[in-house]
């Protein structure tokens, strides 16, 4: 327990270190105190909302681009992923129909809670908001080598680098830059295949004894760009626990196909107004099996 506490606090100083090396003349932000009212759901499974943001852009980080539940069972020793797209037209309590990532803009991470809730019929019990340069650094402490990924196309706009194709070994910039990018003719969808992609190529290439030792110091290095209810130690007994585990995760995303049309609405813009009821049912179905 010394030895995980001291690893663990050794990687927290490590980032507050580069941070105060990179921001000398500003002041640390406090991380904003989020209620979050969840729970288990009914199916036994601890849930837990993972959302991606961008510190450097406030507008871009009130309405997050990356929302994804872990489902963690763990009577089955179960991990199973699923993607939102941020496009989903959706009830949000309070607020009418929108886009679903407007919730966290309206009411933070509860009310993103509260609509998932509300339109999909499942509880979470975690949330963990990911600031994009945390993940960049923790990619960098766990793959001083890169992360191995098979880039399909050319990738360069808005993603300020070009990535070639090929299989290649991604820095955590590179593949931060893979996983962000969306223009081209498939737009989000294609982003969320990659997401799940390279969070699948994380967990297969973190796995092993010598990553597990690794693992005090990589939760103490993400630690200062997260803002999350989940205990360290709770934290570490579930990357264990998915690190053992052989294979990949299953994953799954919302919409389902043939469950959306895609139109234009005034004040919105283009959006997936899904047919709500059939993704709620293949979601549990994707849970329960």
């Amino acid at each position: 327990m010394g030895y995980t506490f001291f690893q663990y606090k050794q990687g927290v100083n490590q980032s507050l270190n580069k941070i105060a090396k990179e921001q000398p003349s500003e002041q640390p932000t406090a991380k904003i105190e989020y209620k979050f009212s969840g729970k288990k759901d009914q199916y036994g499974d601890t849930n837990i909302l993972l959302l991606g943001s961008d510190a450097r852009n406030k507008d871009e980080s009130s309405r997050s681009d990356t929302i994804m539940i872990v489902h963690y069972n763990e009577d089955k020793g179960t991990f199973k992923l699923t993607s939102i797209m941020r496009d989903s037209y959706v009830d949000i309590p309070g607020y009418g129909k929108h886009k679903i990532n407007a919730a966290f803009a309206y009411g933070g991470p509860d009310l993103l809670r509260r609509t998932i809730k509300h339109n999909f019929g499942i509880d979470l019990q975690y949330f963990a908001i990911i600031d994009f340069q945390g993940f960049v650094q923790v990619i960098d402490e766990a793959f001083p080598n890169g992360v191995e990924i098979n880039v399909e196309k050319k990738m360069s706009k808005n993603i300020y680098m070009t990535l070639e194709p090929g299989l290649q070994r991604l820095n955590g910039t590179q593949l931060l830059g893979y996983v962000r990018f969306r223009h081209d003719a498939i737009g989000d969808f294609g982003r969320v295949e990659r997401q799940q992609k390279a969070v699948n190529a994380i967990k297969e290439q973190l796995s092993g004894i010598q990553t597990i030792a690794k693992l005090p110091k990589l939760i103490g290095v993400l630690s200062p760009y997260v803002n999350t209810n989940i205990h360290p130690s709770d934290a570490l007994f579930m990357a264990k626990n998915l690190l053992n585990k052989k294979g990949k995760m299953e994953t799954f995303r919302i919409p389902v196909v043939n469950s959306f049309t895609e139109p234009r609405i005034k004040g919105e813009g283009e959006v997936l107004d899904l047919d709500v009821e059939k993704n709620k049912e293949a979601l549990r179905q994707f849970i329960t099996k």
